[in-house]
């Protein structure tokens, strides 16, 4: 099984790292594009570097890279997942731009008909973002911003990002033990 993980510049790039940790965990195989923007936001929010992240990925490339092999429709996975996804991306990929590798890639993703999943950041939204992501959501990707839930009474934000990484594992097909499922917890309601 592949996967492939596209980190932008959006705020929120421990989304995409927790995600490849999880995967690199269950022994999934990864492919891993990483913006320019995404190398300076993991410097910025969280204690990895750039380098320490691709080296979590089974293969990285940079987003500047089209003759990689995820530009092509021939090339098989399960899934991508763009996480976090900034609004430009989002964008480049409701119209059809695709200038960089992520772009590219999600576009061959939604035409091949595989699950894209995109992790949206921003807040609040403008009426251009919504069409954007209404445009997508009718082509079947899945437009997922990271919204934490409460009910498992989270302890931490490691907790509320697990549960996050845990639903996009749901959307992938991938079993886990991440999420603290509705109806499953003990005294759920105090």
């Amino acid at each position: 099984m592949r996967i492939v993980v596209g980190i932008t510049g959006a705020s929120g790039a421990i989304y995409g790292i927790t995600l490849l940790e999880q995967l690199k965990f269950l022994g999934i195989e990864t492919h891993l594009i990483l913006s320019p923007w995404a190398a300076k936001t993991i410097a910025l929010e969280t204690r990895w570097t750039p380098e320490e992240v691709m080296a979590l990925a089974s293969h990285s490339y940079t987003a500047s890279d089209l003759s990689a092999p995820l530009a092509s429709g021939s090339f098989l996975h399960r899934g991508m997942v763009i996480a976090p996804c900034s609004m430009k991306t989002l964008a480049s990929i409701a119209w059809g731009y695709s200038d960089n590798l992520i772009t590219r890639a999600a576009d061959v993703t939604i035409k091949e008909k595989r699950p894209l999943i995109l992790l949206t950041r921003e807040t609040p939204l403008n009426a251009i973002h919504l069409e954007n992501m209404l445009k997508l959501a009718r082509l079947g990707v899945f437009i997922m911003p990271p919204v934490p839930s409460f009910y498992q009474h989270p302890q931490t934000i490691e907790e509320l990002i697990l549960q996050t990484t845990g639903r996009v594992l749901d959307l992938l097909g991938i079993e886990n033990n991440l999420v603290k499922r509705w109806g499953e917890i003990d005294n759920l309601i105090r």
